[in-house]
């Protein structure tokens, strides 16, 4: 079982009156993570290349940044690589794969996705006169599998998808995804950032091709990361300034100068979980979600899955007589963080018909039984 209380006193953020339920927007950090940022700022701060101690300790700290990824991810170092956020880098790859594509090639992706792994799409598309399908959902905000497959046809060269919806918390069977994909002979391209706080992830288990997530959501800094397979890294050409290192792989498409600081971030982050385990992790956030569902008031309307099977715990719900938006306002004057919109899903509140979208509450490993019974009376009162 999880010492939440021992977990939050790791956390400074934690110590005032504000329960936080948008981290799905973005987590709390540990205090590790802050001093490690703030070590490599003090004491080894320059950039990589030179002869000099700074220099040399700030290229070590990208290779331990590379290793401790690769072990998240479950790969080799070579295969992953760094970048500002998720979105810039995703955009990067797709341009990269874009110089191998077709007129008339097909890219499929899904109404779950976060518009990070549907607008690139969409541009590449425009550009080089490209297909877009798009796979459907289920009313319970599940991926409609015979939508999926009617999609995926002898043209198509991606399926890209979401790990876990950031809008309504579903799961996607990964493997399943991927091994369609790979039987139509298309890259299975997967979009982890909401999922990577909430569970662990095995890109040689699942076999996806392409897997990207953000630091800042499991409770790191703000960074994006990538894993693609080396075949892959090796064979397309990135849009990169001349000279660039050829090796590692991955570090082809990183354009320009790491973020140095922020890596040393990373490595405490994914230090910090380690020293919980995703046993105890998973088992906290699946009670504290079957708490808030069993006691959503009458007047909330949840959109997605009624149970925890299947799902994350972040939930999209609507308050009768409410904006979504009045709704986080009083929440926020009740000191209660949560977060009102689209949250960068349009595909998913079109297909809702959420024209105002809906309030999101995301459930992180830290947040409390009683933060959850504050929110449940919160919204009652309402």
């Amino acid at each position: 079982m999880l010492d939440v209380e021992a977990v939050r006193g790791r956390f400074s953020a934690l110590r005032r009156e504000l329960a936080f339920f948008d981290g799905p927007a973005g987590s709390q950090v540990p205090d590790a993570v802050i001093d490690a940022i703030a070590s490599h700022l003090r004491d080894n701060n320059a950039n990589v290349g030179g002869a000099f101690e700074t220099s040399v300790r700030s290229e070590s700290l990208v290779t331990e940044a590379r290793v401790a990824t690769a072990g998240f991810l479950g790969c080799a170092a070579q295969d992953v690589g760094f970048g500002p956020n998720m979105t810039t880098l995703n955009f990067g790859l797709t341009r990269a794969l874009g110089r191998e594509l077709r007129e008339g090639d097909e890219l499929v992706v899904t109404r779950l996705d976060h518009d990070a792994n549907v607008a690139p799409w969409l541009h590449l598309a425009h550009d080089c006169g490209l297909t877009i399908r798009f796979a459907d959902i289920h009313d319970d905000c599940t991926l409609d599998w015979d939508s999926l497959e009617r999609v995926v046809g002898q043209r198509t060269r991606v399926v890209a998808f979401p790990v876990a919806s950031n809008a309504v918390g579903t799961l996607v069977d990964v493997p399943r995804v991927a091994a369609l994909a790979h039987e139509a002979g298309a890259l299975a391209w997967a979009d982890a950032v909401h999922y990577a706080p909430h569970g662990p992830i095995d890109v040689a288990a699942w076999d996806v091709d392409v897997l990207l997530c953000s630091p800042y959501k499991f409770f790191g800094p703000h960074l994006g990361l990538f894993y693609a397979r080396r075949e892959l890294l090796e064979r397309w050409e990135p849009y990169k300034v001349r000279p660039h290192p050829e090796h590692p792989a991955g570090a082809r498409y990183e354009t320009g100068t790491l973020q140095h600081e922020l890596l040393a971030g990373l490595v405490a982050a994914l230090d910090y979980l380690a020293s919980l385990g995703w046993d105890g992790i998973q088992g906290h956030e699946r009670t504290l979600g079957e708490q808030f569902l069993a006691g959503l008031p009458e007047r909330c309307r949840l959109y997605g899955l009624s149970t925890m099977q299947g799902r994350v715990p972040t939930f999209a719900l609507t308050v009768a007589g409410l904006t979504p938006e009045q709704a986080a306002r009083r929440l926020a004057d009740r000191r209660i963080a949560v977060w009102s919109g689209n949250y960068y899903s349009p595909e998913v509140m079109a297909r809702l018909g959420l024209d105002d979208g809906a309030v999101r509450v995301g459930i992180l490993h830290y947040n409390t039984a009683a933060e959850v019974d504050r929110l449940l009376e919160a919204l009652a009162e309402l």
